[in-house]
């Protein structure tokens, strides 16, 4: 399993990265490995708001539908649109892809990827 260093991390298997004023969020590696084959993404509206536990998007696999949850509270500057014609880049970079950009974007608890990994051991 793949984790980036530079990252942080949700116990709802998303990633975040912040440049600046503005979160990137996507799924993680094992997120995406427990899903398998993504075919289909519901993205949200900028503008959006959302607080922490609200599911932002819906992510469609040949195993599963499955929300994504808000690790914070914030708003969506904008959402991934590449996801709409190719949710497959999911799969096939899911730290390259990400599903929203919020901005004003505040949240506590999140894990390192140290933090990360070892959560994710207990979980196999």
């Amino acid at each position: 399993m793949n984790i980036k260093k530079e990252l942080m991390y949700t116990e709802n298997h998303e990633w975040i990265r912040y440049e600046g004023e503005f979160a990137f969020i996507g799924i993680t590696d094992y997120a995406q490995n427990s899903l398998g084959d993504i075919v289909f993404v519901e993205l949200p509206e900028t503008g959006d708001t959302f607080k922490e536990g609200d599911g932002f998007a819906v992510i469609e696999s040949v195993k599963a539908v499955s929300d994504v949850y808000s690790p914070g509270s914030g708003t969506v500057d904008c959402a991934n649109e590449l996801l709409v014609d190719s949710p497959e880049l999911l799969n096939s970079d899911c730290y390259g892809t990400y599903i929203v950009k919020f901005r004003d974007f505040e949240v506590d608890g999140l894990m390192t990827a140290d933090e990360y990994e070892a959560f994710t051991a207990k979980e196999q």
